[in-house]
Order: C-alpha cells, then structure tokens, then sequence
C-alpha cells in the first residue's frame, strides 16, 4: 500500500480580513514555508515525498483521491470552528467519492480518550487539570519507520513546488531582508530545527542542578524555558514526542537525586504573576534598539482575573504553550 502525504496552503488563510489586517503574516508564512520544506525534506530521505498545494482542501483533496484513487484519507482531528468546518467540508466530498476519512488525535500531551473526566468537566486552569491526571499515563508515540514506499503510480501525481511569500501574496518585510542577508533568521521552521531545539534545553537542564534539593521545575527561573511553542503550533513536534525527548534527560536528573516533573518541564516558562490583571507572554527578542527580529509576532495576551491592577505589565519570555 502507498501513501501519498499532502499538504495544502488554504487560501482562505492568506489575504486581507475583514478589519483590513493579513490574516496570514509575513513572518508567521515564513515559518510555516520552511517548515513544510523540511518536512518534504524529510520524507525525500525515507524514499517517499510530499504533494503540495495552494488552494481550498475541499477542491484539491477532491481531485487527488480521484487521481490516485484513495481508498481512505488519514488525519488530526481538530477542535476549533474553522478547522472543524473545514473538515467537514472535506469529509463531504470524499463521501461522494466513497474514500473514507480517519481522524487520529495527537495535538495534546494526554490523549482525549485517557481523560479521566468528560470534556465539559475540563478544570478551568492548569493546577486543576493536573491534579486531574496525577497517575494518568501519557501514551507512547509512534516510532517513525526509516523506509517508506515511494508515491503512487497511478495519477502521475505532480509534487508540486512548496510556494514562496510572494505567492501567498505577502511581501518580505525590511527587517526580514536584512536578517536574510545576513543570515541571522531568529526562527527556522521545521521538524528538524524543533528537535535540536529539544536536545539543546534537555542539556541546560541537566547543566541547572537543584541548589537545595528541590525538584521542583520553577528552581530554573521565570525566564527559563525550551520556547518550543512556534513548532509545537504549527505541528513541527507533538507534546507527546517532546515529552518523550525530554524523558530520556531524565537518568541524569536521577543520579542528581532529583527526580523533575517532566510534566511540567513541557510547559516551563508560564510566568504568572498573581497581582497582574492583564499578563502578556511574548517570545520577542532581546535586541536593545527594540528592533523588530521576527520573533514579535508570537505576541499572546491572557487576561488574570484579580482586583489588583498594573498599569504597564512587563512582557516576559515564554513557552506559549503553557497559555492554552
């Protein structure tokens, strides 16, 4: 059996919105470009490839599965209202082709089906939920196999060429074409980037003993954090195979006699300040002329519900995936 992976740039992504902003930036577009890249990269070195697309998934998709004539599409279940009506949509036109469509959950730390509660029982914070799944054991991932079966014959599916900015219809910003120029791109999109990325903070890690025994993750400090969050939004790394990365630092911590909640290592760096009602977690770049690096696009803000107030709250350094 072969498999024909794909990938489809939507161009209900790109564009303007309705308030006259991009929907798709520059620099969010860029890192999901080179992310597709190294994943079409990365499949060329286990034989097989990746088709890709610009266009509607519902269209695309439609006249793919004819081509190769699928008998099945395989793929994430999303949760948000966009994503989920898009499936939808997809899921319609392949009905009328009679390819069946297969959805797998891997976009969280603990699979959905392992839950020890229903989802309209979801702990509204972090601490609520973790103590929820104190004992609840994170499923292993799937070992990625080191041959895979070329595309199919049938079709004579093009690959297609992974598009540039210019094709998405956005433009390199100036400060973009200066750090291209010089070749000091603060993010670089894609599976492989992200991994060393995880072997880099399992190494501070180790090099971070506890001072007092403690083995407790916050030993670290506020600004210590893996900043895996762009990858892990984008599907570069799952939490599960960061969890498994960092797992296999664990023996050091051992023969330290610390023993860290790896747990809470996948989202150190969520800095919550109690007396804070507006916090504001931002990945941006230590430049002292303030200029703009690329990394002020992974801007969140969250509301603290308190009574307290501060004026002007400090944006700190973190790992986005603790906000969700």
């Amino acid at each position: 059996m072969s498999v024909l992976p794909v990938y489809i740039f939507d161009t209900r992504d790109y564009g303007k919105s309705k308030s006259g902003f991009d929907k798709t930036g520059p620099y969010c577009a860029s890192f999901l470009i080179e992310s597709v890249s190294n994943l079409r990269k990365n499949l060329q070195s286990r034989g097989s490839d990746l088709v890709v697309r610009i266009g509607r998934p519902e269209t695309v998709l439609g006249e793919l599965v004819k081509a190769v004539g699928a008998d099945a599409m395989y793929v994430h279940k999303e949760v948000a209202y966009d994503e989920v009506r898009d499936e939808g949509r997809v899921e319609s036109v392949l009905k009328d082709e009679g390819v069946e469509v297969k959805y797998y959950w891997g976009s969280t730390l603990y699979h959905i089906d392992d839950l020890p509660f229903g989802l309209e029982e979801m702990p509204a914070n972090y601490g609520g939920f973790r103590e929820k799944v104190k004992g609840v054991k994170v499923r292993k991932v799937i070992e990625v196999v080191d041959q895979l079966r070329g595309l199919p014959g049938r079709g004579d599916v093009e690959r297609g060429e992974v598009p540039s900015l210019g094709d998405l219809g956005l433009n390199l910003t100036a400060t973009m074409n200066q750090a291209k120029a010089s070749g000091n791109a603060c993010l670089v999109g894609g599976e492989t980037e992200a991994l060393e990325r995880l072997t880099k903070f399992a190494s501070e890690c180790k090099s971070k003993p506890a001072k007092d025994g403690s083995n407790d993750s916050s030993i670290y400090g506020a600004n210590f954090s893996c900043k895996i969050s762009p990858w892990l939004a984008m599907g570069c790394v799952s939490p599960r195979s960061m969890f498994e990365e960092l797992k296999k630092s664990a023996s050091s911590f051992q023969m330290q006699n610390q023993t860290p909640d790896l747990r809470k290592l996948c989202l150190m760096g969520f800095v919550i300040d109690e007396k804070s009602k507006c916090r504001t977690i931002s990945a941006a770049s230590n430049r002292k002329d303030g200029g703009d690096t690329g990394m002020n696009w992974l801007i969140f803000i969250t509301k603290k519900y308190s009574t307290a107030k501060q004026n002007n709250p400090a944006p700190v350094t973190a790992c986005a995936s603790a906000a969700v």
